[in-house]
This record gives C-alpha cells, structure tokens and sequence, in this order.
C-alpha cells in the first residue's frame, strides 16, 4: 500500500508560508501527501530543508512506500563512504519523521529505522578505519576487514535496544578480542584498532556540507579518562569484574553487538553475564539506580515540582528515564534469577516483568503508554531543528508550535503531558523511594551490648559507606528482634559471630530492607544454631529461594533430588567443577532442611528422612561421576562394576544434621583379572582405589565445604579388611565367617548406589544371610557383651539421647537383634520392632513402648544435632532452639527433658533387660 492510503494523522501548519511553498513544489501529488507536507514543513525548518534538498527522491520514496524507501536509501551506500552516509542518513530521516507525523509508522517502526540506519553505518565506518590500518600493515596475522579484523562496537543505551531517537546520539564501546595477536603483537594492534575507533568516530560525527552521520559518543567504556577508545576484551572483563558499579551493569542491560566483529562481541557479553544478571536477588539496585536519579536531578537542576516550560522529557521527573529506571532495575533486581527477563527493550521489559509477576498489569500498561506518548513528544521537538534536546520550549510561541506537530489543542496537550508526567513520578517514585516512617533510634542496650554492636561497624561486611548507610537503616529491628531472645546477650553475640563471618554486605542488608520477614528468620538461625548461621553468613544468597517462595514448597523427594542435581553436574564444565557444584547444592538442600526443622515445619522424623534421601541422591549422582573420571585414566571398571552400600543410619534411611556415612563397596569383576585403560589395573587394586577416590570426592574440604565425612568401619573384617570388598568374598564372609555385630550390621544394609544388577546380587545375599537360622542364645550372649562394653565405653549424660542403658544405642542395638532373630529383612528400627513382636521376641505392649522411647530420644537428638553436640547447655540456647527441643521431647519446659528422657530410657532399658533374660526356646523363628 502507497504512503497516502496509510496516513491516519497530519500537522497543522504553524508557519503558513513555508506550508505553501512545499505544497506547491510538490504540486501533483495525492491531497492527503501535500497536506501532511506541508505540515511538516509549516512546523519544522529541518524537514523543510530536507524536502527542498531530497525532493525528486521524496517523490518516487512516498510511492514507493516508507519500508522500500528506507531499503533503498541503505542499499545504496556506495564509496566514497562519508558523504554516502550523509545522504542515506537525511532521506532515512526524512521518510522516518513523515512516517511518524502521518501516523503510517509506530514508534517500534521509527526507532528501528533509525536503529537499523546507525547499525549499518557504524559497521561500514569501523570496517573502513579497520582495512586501512591492515592496509597499512598495523594488524598482524589480520588479512582483511570483513569481521572488523576483531575489533567489534557495542552499541549501548537506546541503540542497544533499538530504541534510536529522531535526533539520538550513539553510545558505542570499543573492543578488539585480543587472544587473536600474539603478544608481541599485542601493542600494535591497540594502537591500530585506537586509530580506527577515532577514525570511525570522526566519519561518523563531523559536520560537512553534506551534513553528519551520528554524533558518537565512546565515553561507555570503563573508566574512560584513562582508558584508550578501544579496548582489549580481557582488560574490560577484569575492571567490570572488580570495579564494575550498578548503573554499568544496567547500561550493559541494552548492550548489543552492532558492528564489527559480531561473534566475538556476543562472546564477551556471554563471559560478562555473571556481572550483569547476579544469581541472587538483588535489591541494593533500587538505591544505586535512585542515587543516580537524584545526582542527574541535583546534576542538571532538574528537581522540585513539575513545570511544563523547560521541562526535560527525558531527564527531569516523571521522565522518559524514570520509566527506563524502573524497568532496568526491576530486571538487574530478578534477571539473574529469570532469564526471560533479560530484554534490551524498555516495553518488551515491561511486558516480560508483568508476566513474571513483579509489576502489576495496571502499572505496566500506564507506564507503556506514557513511554510511547513520551517518546511521540521527544520525537517532536527534536524534529523542529534536529537537536539533540528533550525540554518543552519555554515559551508559549514554542509549545503552540509542538502541538501544531501532533494536530493538538496546546492548553488539552499541556494538560496531558502533565498528567503523565505526574502519574509517572508517582508511580516510580514509591519504588525507587518508598514512603517510610522515620528512622528509630537503637533500643535500650546494657553497656556490654553495647560496646558489642560498636564494634560492628569494623566487620568486613560495613566497610563501605553504601553497606552501612543500609545496615544502619535495619538494625534498630535487627537490635529489637534480637533483644526479644529469653538471652538476649546470647543471641548478640551468635548475631555477632554471624554479621563477622559475612564477607560483603550491601546485597544481603539490602535484601534484608526489602524483606523485613528476613530478620525474624536471620534472628531466629543466628541466635540459636552457630552451624546454620555459618553456613547463612558464606552463603547469604541461599535466601532468595526464602523470598521466591520455593525454599517453604513441599520435600520433593530423592527422586526429584535427583533429576536436581543431574541438571547441575550437567552444567559443570568438569569434574572438579561438578564435585563444587554438587557440595553447594547439597549444603543448600542441607540447610532448607536445618531451617524447616528449626522452625517447627517439619519434625525429627521427616527431617531424618530428609537427610537421608539428600544423602542418598547425592551418592546416586557423584558415584558415576567418580567412575567415569576414574575411568578416563584406568579403563572402564571391570567385570559388573561396583555398589555403595549404606550401613548404619543411611540404611535405616534417618540420618541427622552432623550424620557421617557408613558406607561399604562391593564389587563384582566376574573373572576380569585388569582393567582395559590407559593405565591398566589388577580388579582389586582398581577396585581400592576407585573407593579410595569415593572417599575422597565425598569428604574432601574444599572451598565449597565438604559432603560427607565417611566412615568404612563397618566393611567385612573392619579396618583389617580391604575397602572393597568382592561380592563372592562379601558373601562367603556373611555365610561362615562374620561375627555376631557384623551380622547385626548388615540388617540395616542397603544399596544405594551402583549397577542394577550388581545391586540386586548384593540384596540377595543380604536376605538369603538374614533368613538363615540364628544362634539366639549365642546372639544373645554377644548382644548382651556388646552392651556392656558400650556402656563403659560412654556413661550416660542427663541430657544425652544417644549413650547409656534404654537410650538410643541401647534401643537400636535391640532392634537390629530382633531383627536378626526374627529373620526379617527389614532395616527401620520401628520395622524391625514390629518383626519382633511378630515373632513373639517381645510382647506387643513392650513393642509400643519401645517405638515411643525411640521416636522421642531419636527426635530429640536430631534436633540437638542441628543445634550442635548431643549434650546442650540450657543457657547457651536461644528462643528457637528451646521450642525445638521442647517440642522433640513432647513438654512444654525445658527443666521437663531429662525427666523424660530418663523415664523413657528406664522403660526401654527394662524392656531390653526382660528380652536378654529370656529362654531361648520360648521364641518364635528363633534357633533353641
């Protein structure tokens, strides 16, 4: 469709004798075309030189339709290069502002014509500049210009979006890749590439009779008084990376490779992503992109109330920027979380925020379209004299003017710009500076809690101004909340011990400001359990999960554990890196699982198996891991390969917060003497060093903290036996050889990691050893034996779940017997319980009693676990940590526990004592 069939609004002539003269050169033309010409030119001298200067071409470009007109006056750049520009640039600015006054166009349409223009002109400059420096001989090892010769322009800010104005400069920063020279050459090259930076500039930017190209800006770049215009990629990564502030990284927000060479230019912005998109939440960007706010107000005087005259549309309040702000900081605040959020374009970020929930859709759909309408008012005052200006004219002559441009009642325009200058402030006002009471001083403080929260301001965390103007703001609730503690003085200083292990600051107390829920739970972990703080203090990131909400969803399982960290090896480049990536997965998963605990979500008994499956998923996902590095030096494994076994507590399926594993390795080479690798192995050898190479992916410290500690103590023959063992010698060890506590062991064997195959053969032998026929006098007597001995070798403690008669030893020594006795294969002390009393090993009342003592002791002690050691000191305890312990051992104060403790330690103990007395043949399933 022709440009006249389009047109949906015209100008009003302001200057009527300009009007007439356009109207009469282009005298032939459709009514609807010479009225919107003569507009233009009656409102804007600019255009009205343009139509003069471009006429026969506007002729056949108005015809032809804007989008052919635009392709035409781009393909035809010719050389020589500038004054080529310079005309393409008038006619595609020409046919952009009559697309735009005569409706044909949307602002997306005009913006990307301008864009589209800027990009190529840019690309023909810099590949200009950079082939005459090859010509020259500057570019060693560069034989031609076709990719820049590795020297690429970052088009930033609107160009970067696409996003041009009618009268916009161009940001660009200057790169060249210079892991293309050799470094001998590497001086040359920079100083070639500066030349052509400077030069592209220059062709770009002077002002001939042809007129200008773009005015270009290259003061982007990092620390640009003592930075050359084209810099090395690997100089640009390091300042960014140590010196980078918030408003670079949300300038890089609309960076794109324009020009040059494009690949190298999408690679530098795929390394420097880290620094833009922060993994975690990150509010400290609100008060940085305010800050910047307030210093271009402070800046260019553009504060106080909203005025029309002078106004500035882009700058001063209730601006273009404001909406601009809003949109980058909400996108630095959550995009490193989302990547769907991480757009150039302001609209296309708006539109990307409402659907991920941040912003309402009422907010969004205003701040669009005062965006749009904004824009439309900026585009019209840069077209009057193509200036590079955003203020609405001071006096009434010039308003009149720009309300002529847009066929508008001057005094029903000046009423809508200050509408949506107004509701734009409002707006973006209460997100950048929110109403809030004024600030409260700190609360009563004792002289010694004083001097405590003093030397606070010398952590680490408050050595910068930013971190402490922000703490200074929390900390009155930080102070209250803690002061709320029933050992205030307590719960300081394990805040202390928290806030001194804390690395940095800004992004963590910022977060804190936004979210206040945040402290209760920060006062809570850190005023009762030193582990959790620790772990809170070197990895504060592990509460955006808090905030997003995931970190309270339902325990997904080992299953869905598993699918997890399968998706994070896979992402780890190799296999040191995949053991990092999984110690802080499993420390995070660790950690949900410590504060679902402390705070009464989940109980004992759902924590335990918690553990358990976090454990479990683990040794499912590293063992393969270790196999195939194994592999990659000694062959693949030979013969079936090789299983974990879980023993102990991992078998039982409930571990606690401190838990080591025992584990033992068996392995099947099935008649294969060696490994076929690199480094070939007799089987038992590979096999002994392949779980060495277990134990220590699981139990190395490294900076990520460790996995496990594990324990092999429980393999055949204990320390005396090899730390793998062969299935045939694991099977002929069980049959005739194992002792009494070894057999008793191997009830709360299962596999947990390994072939399919291999782990059924494992599981066979362990039922086919726990069916065959017991000694239960003999069982007894060792039974019996092994007691007494734990007994000495740890007296009982008050407060202690664990050691002493009826305790938690005593109870599970018990349950693996009855378990044995019975010939039951199964591994939870309730289970085997249960198998007991089944078996006529104890009477059912007895049974019931037993399981209670063992939900109670057991709970109780996960919970001391998580606290810390077994043994707790009452008045070293915080709120939290007594609720927790109270509601482990079902009271309601705390002088209560070791009154229960002992009654049912008592009860179990005499339970356990009837059982070793009785006569052997008066069991059921038992051998007399």
């Amino acid at each position: 469709m022709d440009f006249a069939n389009r047109l949906t609004r015209c100008p009003r002539p302001f200057d009527p004798d300009p009007a007439e003269e356009v109207s009469a050169l282009f005298e032939g033309e459709p009514p609807a075309i010479r009225e919107l010409l003569a507009g233009a030119a009656g409102c804007s001298p600019y255009l009205r030189g343009l139509m003069r200067r471009e006429a026969e071409w506007l002729r056949q470009a108005l015809s032809d339709g804007p989008e052919a007109a635009v392709d035409g006056a781009l393909g035809a750049i010719e050389s020589p290069l500038g004054p080529a520009l310079r005309v393409a640039k008038r006619r595609v600015a020409l046919i952009a502002a009559l697309a735009d006054l005569g409706g044909v166009w949307s602002l997306h349409d005009v913006t990307g014509a301008l864009t589209r223009l800027a990009d190529m002109a840019v690309d023909l400059a810099l590949k200009d500049q950079v082939r005459r420096q090859i010509e020259r001989g500057k570019l060693p090892g560069i034989e031609n210009a076709d990719d820049g010769g590795g020297l690429v322009a970052l088009a930033m800010g609107k160009m970067g979006a696409g996003e041009l104005n009618y009268s916009s400069d161009i940001d660009l920063i200057c790169l060249f890749d210079e892991s293309r020279f050799a470094p001998d050459d590497y001086p040359e090259a920079q100083a070639a590439f500066v030349k052509a930076a400077r030069g592209m500039c220059t062709l770009l930017s002077d002002q001939t009779a042809e007129g200008y190209v773009f005015r270009t800006d290259l003061r982007l770049r990092p620390d640009p008084v003592v930075t050359p215009v084209a810099m090395a990629m690997a100089r640009a990564e390091r300042y960014y990376e140590s010196l980078g502030r918030t408003w670079e990284r949300a300038a890089h927000i609309k960076a794109r490779p324009a020009a040059g060479d494009i690949a190298a230019g999408e690679a530098y912005l795929e390394r420097l992503r880290p620094f833009i998109w922060r993994k975690h939440l990150d509010f400290a960007a609100i008060e940085d992109a305010h800050d910047i706010r307030l210093r271009i107000r402070d800046h260019r005087g553009l504060g106080g109330p909203i005025t029309l005259p002078g106004h500035d549309m882009k700058l001063g309040r209730g601006g273009i920027r404001e909406i601009e702000f809003f949109t980058q900081t909400r996108q630095i605040i959550a995009g490193g979380r989302d990547p769907a959020l991480r757009v150039r374009g302001t609209l296309d970020g708006l539109a990307r925020l409402t659907a991920a929930g941040w912003i309402g859709e009422d907010v969004a759909f205003r701040l669009s379209d005062h965006y749009e309408a904004h824009r439309l008012v900026e585009h019209r005052l840069q077209m009057i004299a193509d200036a590079q200006t955003h203020s609405l004219p001071e006096n009434e002559e010039g308003f009149a003017r720009v309300a002529a441009m847009m066929d508008r009642d001057p005094e029903d325009l000046r009423k809508e710009i200050t509408e949506r200058l107004s509701d734009v402030a409002e707006l973006t006002e209460d997100f950048f500076s929110p109403d809030a009471p004024p600030r409260s001083g700190d609360p009563d403080l004792t002289e010694a809690q004083a001097t405590l929260v003093a030397k606070w301001r010398n952590v680490p965390a408050l050595r910068s101004e930013r971190a402490l103007d922000i703490f200074d703001r929390i900390r009155p609730k930080v102070l209250e909340r803690l002061l709320e503690s029933p050992r205030p003085d307590q719960a300081l200083a394990r805040f202390d011990d928290f806030l001194r292990g804390l690395p940095a600051g800004v992004q963590l107390f910022s977060l804190f400001e936004a979210n206040p829920q945040l402290i209760d739970l920060i006062a809570d972990i850190a005023g009762t359990t030193p582990d959790l703080a620790s772990y809170l203090a070197r990895n504060a990131a592990v509460l955006d999960a808090v905030i997003g909400g995931s970190f309270f969803a339902e325990w997904p399982g080992q299953t869905a554990l598993e699918t997890s960290l399968a998706q994070v090896l896979a992402r780890a480049s190799d296999y040191e890196a995949r053991l990092d990536a999984a110690r802080a997965w499993a420390r995070d998963w660790h950690f949900r699982i410590g504060v679902h605990h402390l705070r009464g979500l989940i109980d004992g008994e759902e924590a335990g198996a918690q553990y358990a499956d976090l454990a479990g998923a683990v040794l499912r996902q590293i063992w393969p891991e270790v196999v195939a590095d194994f592999s990659t030096r000694h062959g693949p494994p030979p013969g079936h390969g090789a299983a974990i076994v879980g023993m102990g507590s991992l078998g039982a399926g409930r571990l606690h917060a401190r838990s080591d594993l025992d584990l033992i390795v068996i392995y099947d080479a099935d008649g294969v003497e060696a490994s076929d690798g690199r480094r070939p192995l007799g089987a038992r050898l590979y096999y002994t060093r392949l779980t060495q190479a277990l134990v220590t992916a699981l139990q190395a410290p490294m900076p990520q903290g460790r996995l496990y500690e594990v324990d092999m103590r429980l393999r055949p023959s204990g320390r005396q036996g090899p730390v793998a063992t062969s299935l045939q010698s694991f099977a002929t060890y069980h049959r005739g050889e194992a002792w009494t506590w070894e057999h008793l062991a191997m009830t709360r064997a299962r596999v947990v990691a390994g072939p399919d195959v291999l782990s059924l053969g494992i599981t066979d032998v362990r039922d086919e050893v726990l069916a065959a026929p017991q000694d239960a006098g003999a069982i007894r007597a060792d039974v019996a034996d092994m007691r007494r001995r734990l007994e000495k070798a740890r007296p009982e403690a008050p407060l202690d779940p664990k050691a002493g008669p009826g305790r938690l030893q005593d109870i599970e020594l018990l349950a693996m017997t009855l378990g044995l006795l019975s010939r039951s294969p199964a591994r939870a002390v309730a289970q085997q319980i249960r198998a007991g009393t089944a078996a006529g090993l104890i009477e059912a009342e007895d049974a019931v009693k037993l399981r209670e003592a063992h939900d109670t002791l057991a709970n109780y002690r996960t919970a001391t676990r998580l606290l810390g050691e077994d043994t707790i000191e009452p008045e070293a305890l915080g709120a939290s940590g007594e609720a927790l312990l109270l509601r482990a051992a079902g009271c309601d104060r705390f002088d209560e526990i070791p009154r229960i403790l002992h009654e049912f330690a008592v009860r179990a103990a005499g339970i356990f004592e009837t059982f070793l007395g009785r006569e052997p043949q008066e069991e059921k399933g038992a051998k007399p």
